[in-house]
């Protein structure tokens, strides 16, 4: 397999590379791409680490080398938030670089698997797919928003409450990925019960967890360990369904049936093209339903803001 990190230089890039150069499968192939030109550096950095992972760095203005017999492609690549900003804030700069880097996925390996990282994802996931389409090679189920932050911060904030080992919590978190578009169906996690109270000072804890990180560094960035984390989690996600490996579950902002949005975060299982099947999100607590209800005409703006960007 081939995997290209786009952005690869960055806070978020850089993580995700050192944890895949850690955890790809033997014989993969991973590719730093960033306009910046210590990429090639990074890269060289990380070969000295001795795992059976051969990788090499791209700069430049032209990723089309790091892309070239691409199998997943995760992009990292944009500006971070700063205190004072939400994602949106980030859309006038970031939109721009998405809609660059999707034009040259449609030439290079229109089949790739590509997981979007960069923010505002509600917004940029819409851009690649209309950019996509425009070129005439778009297949939706080859296209993702990874929301897996939102999964990890959610296990990790369940686990810290109820005393568990956060390993083996679950939380599936469906909608979009800002603010209130991100819903943790805490009704869902298996073994724990929550309180009404519990639930109402959690669920706010999870969906401003990033803001929560940007005001503790200070000036000095956004969430780029956890969320290389994430990255990274999910693209191996990708990678084992793409071998062929059965019951591959994660939760992702995919373009389903449009039953709430045309893009909405939910439960997939992952396949040799991408999603296979979009699963049922399950019943919702009068609470999550409520929550679900308030959300939709805020993630359909941001969608809808994507869309005319392209257009």
């Amino acid at each position: 397999m081939k995997v290209a990190v786009i952005g690869a230089a960055g806070g978020i890039g850089q993580a995700l590379a050192l944890l895949l150069k850690n955890r790809l499968p033997a014989g993969s192939d991973l590719a730093l791409y960033d306009i910046a030109p210590v990429t090639p550096g990074v890269a060289v950095d990380l070969s000295h680490i001795p795992t059976p992972v051969s990788i090499k760095g791209y700069c430049g203005e032209d990723p089309s080398p790091a892309l070239e017999g691409a199998d997943v492609v995760l992009i990292s690549a944009g500006v971070a938030r700063k205190p004072g900003m939400d994602r949106s804030d980030l859309f006038n700069v970031n939109a721009g670089i998405v809609r660059s880097l999707s034009e040259k996925i449609a030439d290079v390996c229109p089949k790739a698997l590509v997981g979007i990282i960069t923010n505002p994802v509600n917004t940029t996931v819409a851009i690649a797919a209309e950019v996509l389409k425009a070129k005439g090679v778009y297949d939706k189920n080859r296209l993702f928003g990874v929301t897996t932050l939102d999964i990890i911060r959610s296990e990790t904030f369940v686990a810290e409450l109820k005393d568990k080992d956060p390993g083996q919590v679950r939380v599936p978190v469906i909608g979009g990925h800002s603010g209130v578009t991100i819903l943790p169906l805490l009704s869902q996690v298996e073994g724990v019960e929550f309180t009404e109270e519990e639930v109402a000072a959690l669920t706010p804890r999870i969906q401003n967890a990033g803001t929560e990180v940007v005001e503790a560094k200070a000036g000095g960035g956004s969430a780029t360990l956890s969320m290389g984390q994430a990255a990274c989690r999910f693209g191996l996600s990708l990678v084992r369904a793409a071998q062929g490996e059965e019951g591959v579950v994660e939760c992702a902002y995919v373009e389903g049936d449009g039953k709430y949005a045309r893009f909405f975060a939910q439960p997939v299982r992952l396949g040799k093209n991408g999603v296979e099947e979009i699963l049922d999100h399950g019943p919702l607590s009068a609470f999550e339903q409520n929550a679900l209800d308030a959300m939709l005409d805020t993630l359909r703006n941001d969608i809808k803001l994507g869309e005319e960007f392209v257009k």
